[in-house]
């Protein structure tokens, strides 16, 4: 991107161009006229595909690898789906992520698979990543097939399990609950889904 300012475009001070103009200059820049987003001086950070981002690092395939291996992964990223999940008492790190899970699908509608939306894809070929955040020393004992089991549909590419979450008091030890203490285990989840 180069570092013309919008008045050197315009020819003269932004402040003087109609909004309309404003705002379809800072489109065409990259900039969101919104007034929640940074001043217009910034650049939003680009959004990367995660099959780009995991691709990036690999070896190139043979041909026939890589026709094979394209239906094993991710080319276009539609949207992703951020949610978080506790277990305030039985002390269960799969019982966290898999509210996790579903927090994060729970206020979505994919219509756009099911309706043809998107020319030349069905709703077969949706695809899912999992990345959840969990504390580190849970992870052992964390069963992704249970995980995996909260998603009614998509095919579940990868489920990555990174440092994250938290390890906290829920403040009461309730035995007749489960607990073996207080700890209240947090899990953070991202449902990256494309085709």
């Amino acid at each position: 991107m180069t570092s013309l300012s919008a008045s050197a475009l315009l020819g003269h001070s932004p402040a003087l161009s109609p909004p309309i103009l404003r705002r379809s200059l800072q489109s065409q820049l990259g900039l969101c006229p919104c007034p929640f987003c940074p001043p217009p001086h910034r650049l939003h950070r680009p959004i990367t595909s995660v099959a780009a981002s995991m691709s990036a690092s690999a070896p190139p395939a043979s041909s026939t690898a890589s026709a094979a291996a394209s239906s094993d992964s991710m080319d276009h990223l539609l949207f992703v789906e951020m949610g978080v999940g506790y277990d305030q008492h039985g002390q269960n790190i799969t019982a966290a992520a898999m509210r996790a899970c579903r927090d994060a699908i729970s206020s979505n509608s994919i219509p756009a698979f099911r309706r043809g939306s998107i020319p030349g894809v069905s709703f077969e070929q949706m695809k899912l990543q999992i990345k959840l955040g969990v504390p580190n020393s849970l992870q052992g004992y964390l069963d992704v097939e249970m995980v995996k089991s909260v998603f009614p549909y998509g095919k579940i590419l990868n489920v990555e399990i990174v440092d994250g979450g938290l390890i906290c008091s829920s403040g009461v030890h309730v035995e007749e609950m489960g607990d073996k203490n207080d700890d209240c285990y947090i899990v953070n989840a991202a449902v990256y889904v494309g085709y």
